[in-house]
């Protein structure tokens, strides 16, 4: 069983590693040479030819930045796959632009699976993500064994772009929680709580979520310490608060809040902020409310 991963980033390396190591025929293929540097010193094969590679192999994998990526990848794929070979996309993309793909590939008799991951990088070096796939349940249940190589967890949600919106759904809660704890820490920071106390006593109560817990101890590196080294930047998640709120335009939803988190955002990267982690709108918070960037 032949596969090509095309995009190779910081979570489609990882993935195609770990399918090398469950005993896949794995090669890559990347637009940036410094990914496939990268993947050549992790003992992955690296494609001369994707369109060449993409007639041969029986399952392709994708890792894809955007929208404007899948389309261009879905076109390679409906003209260079053989029919019934099987598309299996990990990307956060709008859904839109998700059903345009299937339809690429449904004219060229390409079975196209939808399979988001929830998790970041780290998680997906530690084989630690939740798996999300819509398409053909038969399809799903055929992949499955090489999914598993990604994490422990996996839902089946449906037969179109369900994996998509529950993606987003996931990653609303996440933006929100950043949100969240923007306006919390500010709070208490500005009536005198001690910073690095503010973060223990919120890791050991009742609001502590598995992303709170990750933000506040993220690589030995934590928040509480006010160190804002990205595991997902700021510019990151500004892209998937964009697709969120299309999706609730789309599906005629109010999203108010996360409106507000958007703008925050926007605020982040204005003050030179967009490459750090995505939690760093607590520092446009603090500079609302007249603080300083050492607690």
């Amino acid at each position: 069983m032949r596969s090509l991963f095309m995009g190779v980033g910081k979570m489609g390396l990882p993935m195609a590693r770990h399918l090398l190591k469950a005993g896949h025929d794995v090669s890559v293929t990347d637009l940036e040479a410094g990914r496939l540097q990268l993947a050549r010193e992790a003992h992955v094969s690296v494609a001369d030819d994707a369109s060449a590679e993409l007639a041969r192999v029986d399952r392709v994998y994708s890792s894809l930045p955007h929208d404007q990526a899948l389309l261009a990848v879905a076109d390679q794929v409906a003209r260079h796959a053989r029919q019934g070979t099987i598309w299996v996309d990990t990307s956060t993309v709008s859904m839109a632009a998700s059903a345009q793909a299937a339809l690429r590939c449904q004219a060229q008799g390409i079975r196209y699976l939808r399979v988001t991951v929830s998790g970041n990088n780290h998680m997906a070096e530690s084989a630690q993500l939740t798996v999300l796939a819509s398409g053909s349940r038969a399809d799903y249940d055929e992949l499955l064994p090489a999914l598993r190589c990604w994490g422990p967890n996996h839902f089946y949600l449906g037969e179109a772009e369900q994996a998509r919106l529950m993606k987003l759904v996931i990653n609303l809660m996440i933006a929100q929680t950043s949100a969240m704890l923007a306006e919390a820490m500010t709070l208490g920071r500005q009536g005198g709580l001690d910073w690095p106390t503010l973060w223990q006593v919120v890791g050991a109560s009742a609001v502590a979520s598995p992303i709170m817990k990750a933000k506040s101890q993220q690589l030995g590196r934590p928040l509480g310490e006010r160190d804002f080294s990205p595991t997902f930047t700021v510019h990151q998640m500004l892209k998937d608060i964009g697709l969120i709120l299309q999706a609730g335009a789309e599906l005629h939803v109010p999203l108010a809040q996360t409106s507000q988190t958007q703008q925050w955002m926007q605020s982040a990267i204005a003050q030179g902020d967009g490459e750090l982690d995505y939690a760093a709108i607590i520092k446009v918070v603090e500079r609302a409310a007249g603080l300083s960037g050492e607690a």
